[in-house]
């Protein structure tokens, strides 16, 4: 009650800032006839003088209305097109690192130019992140003649692109890319062996454009850049076979192998069903007989089951993904577009693959990884801006620290927003549908129809085709035709079918977008100027028409299919109706057999039907039933909130071991010399040995000097007479002896330098720095993922999951840094240095010995590693049978018995 007082009186928190920032407005409203009276070459010389007053000591907030007036100026001379005052608001407020929410049609693209501009005068550099790179390039082509006219160099980060390129994008002030090209290049530049190979500088000012969808959405899966696993894929068909052969409960506690949790989006084995799998295993030759599938050796047959049960109930073609050229390409859930290059982890991509039996690539291990969360807040300065961003301002503030922020819109919102429509079936559902579709037309309408999956707009479209409807369908099977599609979407009587309209980026124009016909215009060479100045107004005479007739009919008509399990996305797609003050209206027609409904809203809402005696074709339309189905969306948005915040959490304790190891690897690209560190890591790895065998504080009775000796010979490459030492020294101490022995690997060392020569030395030592550590990184990341697949397991012994897993990843990161050192010591102290008179009489031996041996029946043969493992190992077993005693099983993990030396499921345990 006091609250809503107070903001009655005093205005919420977002009046407060938009009234503050209309002030500046005004600054900047009194500026415009003094730029308006300057040359081109006068507005460009600003950039410059705004560059050196920042290098003078004066802050970027000093700068702003100077700085937004030059680029709202230079706007009209290089686009055409003039900043209205709730546009300079959006670039104040992304410009003070937060989050403006804009409706869509309010000239979010035009808006980032004033930030970009301001911080670029830093020259640290500024990304100007979107969702795909048909929207960078165009953004930053377009943009760009604004940017160039000021005097600022402008890049493009597409993904493929030549190193060479990739550095020069950064390199320039305002740099354009996807959130994923970022990404990676972060994760890419810290897998680099010199300074020269890396693309990024620091990272300073990050504007991203549709940002809850960078950093919600996608924020639930990690980036990883992976190398392929040295494992056989024989493996995943064979246990898709079995999978098919269990059978799906259709109670929880009910008859059947396994129970599917759609909620949850998990599968659970019942009893009956890990006995039957256990019998199919046994049969098909996976699973030794009487062995049980939870023993050790048996853990990954589990894992790929589990796997392959969830492809084929969980994961369904047309939906998360379609087929193409013989591959699985995931959709992305949320802005239905393709994703080609990104695999899901953990076996399921390959399960997947073998569902749909196409060809069925490697398992991959994780190289380097990170969450987007942890990327973008590396940044120093962070902002974005978007059409929906008001109902996840919780998590933005949470997760990121950015305030949201909503800018009033430059004219009154006119769209009508109708209840939505609940019908018993999907059919019910589909024909009223068709039904407002032909109403729409008939009076020259143009509609807009939003499904949530390529199978529904497939459907709608037969049903349309069926009805005799012309349309156009707008999925990821058509996204190269994505921008015609969307800019003729508007024109009258016009049907557009579009799985999802999230981060679409082009606006539909009623009475259709003749932007592209007139540029063709006055591209084409052979018009005379004349022509092309007829041909335009032409053009734009018709445009008018259509734009009337369209306004008319009410203006374009949004007709959602289903709720989105996310309120932005249904928020998103309504918003392509009534930009800029336009008239238009918007429906959701939804059934109980809709996925949302089904898991959360649809008994409550099938219990109404039934009470007021609903008859087939009849619709609930009621203000209680909208409700029930938003927080049905709210309860779905909650769940993901905590499986992003969840996957953070977990991320933080690898996010900081991250930094410790890139910031290693920088120091070692960066430093000349590190020599000293490897003597500081010699001399801990020989304190460490001798401290294992001659404990601190032990009587000379507790020494092992012989095993000592051993350790140094195996470890340090040093050959000492420690025994010998401590005979003819017998008051000898312990520390004095550790110092000799240090002393003594110094020695050896700076003997080996004196014959390479200090600069050949330092490269080796860095070369095998880099390589160790990034080896053990890769295998620790591995350690991790293991790791956090079973720690929930832990709350069971009454423990808490996210403290054990903290604990253990930092014992494991520990023992990341011991090995490392330890392996560098080792390789640094056993490297053999020869001079120049030793290498040539060595090639002079070779040649002789080569030329006394018969070379013509030589064969020149390299088996890939797969080919070594699973087909040397089949001839073997084709050629010596194995005879195990009676009873003896060997698990597929086990060393095989006939002494090869390979895992038994690589030799005579292959599948054949």
């Amino acid at each position: 009650m006091l609250a809503s007082l107070f903001k009655k009186f005093f205005g919420s928190r977002n009046d407060r800032l938009v009234k503050q920032y209309q002030q500046t407005v005004k600054q900047i409203n009194a500026l415009e006839p003094e730029f308006q009276a300057l040359s081109d070459e006068q507005l460009r010389a600003k950039t410059e003088e705004f560059k050196q007053r920042y290098t003078q000591g004066e802050t970027l907030e000093d700068l702003l209305p100077e700085a937004f007036a030059v680029v709202r100026e230079g706007s009209k001379r290089a686009l055409g097109m003039r900043h209205f005052d709730v546009q300079l608001i959006g670039g104040m407020v992304l410009n003070a690192g937060k989050i403006a929410e804009m409706r869509t049609g309010e000239g979010k693209t035009l808006v980032a130019t004033l930030p970009t501009y301001l911080n670029a005068l830093t020259g640290k550099g500024v990304h100007v992140v979107t969702v795909n790179d048909y929207l960078a390039k165009r953004d930053a082509e377009w943009m760009g003649k604004l940017y160039n006219f000021l005097g600022l160099s402008v890049g493009i980060n597409l993904s493929q692109m030549q190193h060479d390129a990739k550095q020069q994008a950064y390199a320039s002030d305002i740099t354009y890319g996807t959130n994923n090209e970022f990404g990676f290049d972060y994760l890419r530049d810290n897998m680099v062996f010199s300074k020269e190979e890396r693309v990024q500088r620091p990272l300073h000012y990050a504007l991203v454009d549709e940002v809850d969808s960078i950093l919600i959405d996608e924020a639930r899966t990690p980036l990883i850049i992976s190398g392929q696993a040295e494992h056989s894929v024989d493996l995943y068909g064979a246990i898709n076979e079995v999978a098919k052969q269990l059978v799906r409960q259709t109670e929880e506690e009910g008859e059947g192998d396994f129970w599917v949790d759609e909620k949850a989006q998990s599968v659970t084995m019942s009893e009956a069903g890990h006995e039957h799998a256990e019998q199919l295993l046994e049969q098909a030759g996976m699973l030794p007989a009487g062995s049980s599938l939870y023993e050790p050796a048996n853990i990954t047959l589990v894992h790929h089951l589990y796997a392959s049960l969830r492809a084929q109930n969980l994961y369904h073609r047309d939906q998360h993904y379609v087929v193409r050229n013989d591959e699985i390409v995931i959709v992305d859930e949320f802005s239905g577009r393709m994703m080609p290059g990104r695999r899901w982890s953990d076996g399921l991509h390959q399960a997947v693959e073998a569902k749909e039996g196409v060809a069925i690539q490697k398992e991959n291990q994780t190289l380097a990884s990170i969450t987007f969360q942890n990327y973008f807040r590396m940044y120093q300065k962070l902002s974005g801006m978007t059409g929906t961003a008001d109902t996840e301002a919780y998590e933005f503030n949470q997760i990121y620290a950015l305030e949201t922020v909503v800018i009033p819109t430059h004219r009154p919102v006119q769209r009508t927003d109708a209840m939505d429509k609940v019908y018993r079936t999907g059919m019910e559902k589909y024909k009223a549908v068709i039904e407002d579709i032909k109403q729409c037309q008939a009076k020259g309408q143009p509609v807009l129809v939003g499904t949530t999956s390529i199978e529904n707009s497939e459907l709608i479209s037969q049903l349309l085709t069926q009805a005799k409807l012309e349309h156009q369908v707008l999925n990821a099977k058509q996204h190269e035709r994505e921008a015609t599609i969307v800019a003729e979407a508007g024109r009258p009587g016009m049907i557009t079918i579009a799985t999802n309209m999230a981060g679409r980026g082009t606006d539909i124009v009623l009475g259709g977008n003749s932007e592209g016909e007139i540029h063709a215009i006055n591209e084409d060479a052979s018009l005379s100027d004349a022509d092309k100045a007829s041909k335009v107004a032409q053009l734009k005479a018709e445009w008018q028409q259509r734009h009337d007739a369209v306004l008319a009919a009410g203006g374009l008509h949004i007709i959602g299919t289903e709720r989105h399990e996310s309120r932005r996305v249904d928020n998103q797609l309504r918003g392509r109706s009534g930009r800029q003050g336009d008239p238009g209206s918007s429906r959701f027609y939804l059934s109980l057999e809709d996925q949302l409904l089904r898991i959360f809203s649809g008994e409550r809402v099938a219990a109404i039907m039934t009470r007021l005696n609903m008859p087939e074709g009849e619709a609930i339309e009621h203000a209680m039933v909208t409700r029930a189905i938003e927080n049905a969306q709210r309860k779905v948005e909650g769940r993901n909130f905590d499986i992003r915040k969840q996957l953070l959490e977990y991320d933080d304790v690898s996010n900081d071991q991250r930094k410790v190891i890139y910031e290693q690897r920088n120091e070692l690209l960066e430093s000349v010399d590190v020599g000293q560190t490897i003597r500081a890591m010699r001399e801990d790895v020989v304190n460490s040995l001798f401290a294992t065998h001659i404990p601190p504080g032990s009587v000379e009775e507790q020494w092992d000097v012989p095993a000592l000796e051993v350790a140094l010979r195996e470890d340090a490459n040093l050959t000492l007479p420690v025994a010998e030492w401590l005979e003819g020294n017998p008051d000898l101490h312990a520390e004095t002896l550790r110092d000799r022995i240090v002393e003594a690997a110094n020695e050896s060392y700076a003997s080996k330098e004196a014959l390479a020569g200090n600069d050949n030395m330092r490269n080796f030592e860095r070369a095998v720095m880099l390589q160790s550590l990034d080896n053990h990184w890769r295998e620790h990341l591995a350690a991790l993922d293991h790791l956090r697949q079973g720690i929930h397991l832990r709350s069971y012994a009454q423990k808490n999951p996210k403290q054990e897993y903290k604990r253990e990843a930092f014992e494991l990161f520990e023992s990341l840094l011991n090995t490392v050192k330890t392996e560098v010591t080792k390789i640094t102290m056993q490297v053999q240095v020869r001079s120049r008179e030793e290498l040539e009489a060595e090639e002079r031996r070779a040649e002789e010995a080569l030329r006394a041996t018969d070379v013509g029946n030589v064969q020149y043969q390299h088996t890939d590693y797969d080919n070594a493992l699973s087909s040397t190992g089949k001839a073997a077993a084709d050629k010596q049978p194995l005879n195990l005693p009676e009873g003896v099983r060997v698990g597929r993990n086990e060393p095989c018995p006939c002494g090869s030396g390979k895992r038994y499921k690589n030799c005579h345990g292959a599948l054949s």
